[in-house]
């Protein structure tokens, strides 16, 4: 037989059928340059750097318009009633995103709105920008950052945050020491679910939000008995929220 290896060492010639197999069995294409350029553009770090490009961009506008105005200078007289709290709560939300800090915002909405109005404009723009924050966050960085929890304290709070998510966003909102943008892209990173941060977040940001509604709307009789009773209800979170984290700095640090 040809296609035999002979018993001497001799080398063994393939058969025509065996040949033709080989032959027709295609050897696999590389990738072309779309598919690789597809795939560097889809990794996890290429999206987390547009993350930082996009905060960096709401950052530079923030800079740029100053939404600080809106305390002096009022809102813009061709919007008003309805339409014009529709566009706060919306700039609201893209503002939050943007790192500006929310007390600021709350006054504003207060000395615009009024009491009623504003806690209601005010807690609509709080959950829109905390559930845009989550969402980039969870879309752009959560695979980039996650391989990075390896320290103690960062795996303390991840672990915290994806098991005890609602009871932990909770506590966050209720005591003003963890910054809201913070809160944000931590539970993004974390595996919290949509529905637990975002209903943690409306529940939890409405003592504190009201508080500074009510300071905003009565900013101008400092000395009356809800502008005094507000700003008590701004201290005495924070004062809570200092006492608990000094009496919780051992318990994270052993972990």
């Amino acid at each position: 037989m040809l296609d035999a290896t002979t018993r001497s060492g001799g080398t063994a010639t393939a058969s025509p059928r065996a040949a033709a197999t080989e032959l027709a069995v295609p050897a696999s294409a590389p990738p072309g340059p779309g598919a690789r350029g597809t795939r560097v553009l889809l990794s996890p770090w290429s999206r987390l750097s547009l993350l930082v490009l996009l905060l960096a961009a709401a950052a530079t506008c923030v800079l740029l318009f100053e939404p600080q105005r809106l305390l002096a200078h009022g809102w813009p007289p061709q919007l008003n009633g309805a339409s014009a709290a529709v566009v706060f709560a919306g700039a609201y939300g893209l503002c939050t995103v943007a790192f500006v800090p929310r007390p600021l915002l709350n006054l504003a909405g207060g000395a615009l709105f009024g009491s009623q109005l504003g806690i209601g404009t005010t807690l609509v723009g709080t959950v829109l920008g905390a559930g845009i924050a989550f969402g980039l966050g969870r879309v752009l960085g959560q695979d980039a950052l996650r391989p990075l929890l390896r320290g103690r304290l960062l795996k303390a709070a991840d672990g915290q945050l994806s098991r005890h998510g609602f009871r932990s966003m909770m506590a966050a909102r209720l005591f003003p020491g963890v910054p809201f943008w913070a809160a944000n892209y931590c539970a993004a990173v974390s595996r919290m679910g949509w529905v637990p941060f975002l209903v943690a977040t409306a529940l939890g940001s409405i003592p504190n939000t009201a508080a500074y509604v009510v300071a905003g709307a009565r900013a101008s009789a400092p000395t009356s008995p809800a502008f005094l009773i507000a700003m008590a209800c701004i201290a005495a979170p924070a004062l809570v929220g200092a006492v608990v984290a000094w009496r919780k700095r051992h318990h994270i640090r052993g972990r």
